[in-house]
């Protein structure tokens, strides 16, 4: 990792406002960023990074844009808006306001259960609370497939009898119907995206080989081994 010091008044620093995000894309944020080693910091919702590792850092956002994303656009604390107040709302709503509001990359604050927008956005904000008390707002993020239920299960279950026995027909039946059924953003409740995703990636690595005839048993053995313990935690 890149030794720098951000508090030296030389140091040329580039900042990364995550007011928007989630405490869980957050947490994906600042794991990302040590799995690569990269420098930084954090400084309140920022991350802090010196400007060498700039385009590495970017590039890193881009990644967890197309895992995570799309992420809220935070209206500047300087920024006055415009206010809507949704007391009377149920949660629900409110929570499906938030999510139109980041489909739509609409610059939003929430102070309690206040929300305020950029100025120019207020005509769409009023559409899209009109939607929602009329029932009639669609929203793409809401039509994403869930993780099957007991996927994790599934998935060791599977990859313990093609790691006891790469032939093993069961195993390896069950492993490419679950497969298909599998999201790399859509992880199981409790389990992080970038960990989930991971899961996906060597069951489609133990896939691929399972249907390659050519392939060793010694590799589908090592393959299954990797994703049984990768998933050996989580069940």
């Amino acid at each position: 990792m890149l030794d720098w010091n951000p508090d030296d008044p030389d140091t040329v620093k580039v900042h990364y406002d995550v007011s928007g995000w989630s405490l869980d894309q957050r947490a994906e944020l600042s794991e990302a960023l040590a799995e690569a080693a990269l420098a930084h910091v954090w400084e309140a919702d920022e991350v802090v990074v010196p400007d060498e590792l700039e385009a590495d850092v970017d590039a890193l956002f881009e990644r967890l844009e197309e895992l995570l994303g799309p992420f809220a656009i935070a209206l500047p604390a300087d920024e006055e808006g415009v206010e809507f107040g949704l007391d009377e709302w149920p949660s629900a709503d409110r929570q499906t306001l938030t999510q139109a509001l980041i489909e739509g990359e609409i610059p939003h604050r929430w102070d309690g259960t206040t929300v305020s927008v950029a100025a120019e956005a207020e005509a769409a904000v009023d559409t899209l609370l009109d939607e929602i008390e009329q029932g009639t707002l669609v929203l793409t993020g809401a039509t994403a497939p869930a993780a099957p239920e007991g996927a994790l299960s599934d998935l060791f279950t599977a990859a313990d009898r093609l790691a006891k026995d790469p032939e093993d027909t069961t195993g390896r039946d069950d492993l490419r119907e679950l497969f298909t059924t599998l999201d790399r953003a859509v992880p199981p409740y409790g389990m992080s995206t970038g960990t989930w995703a991971g899961v996906v990636d060597s069951s489609a690595a133990l896939v691929e080989l399972v249907d390659d005839d050519s392939t060793s048993a010694s590799d589908v053995i090592g393959a299954a081994q990797d994703l049984r313990s990768k998933v050996r935690q989580h069940v």
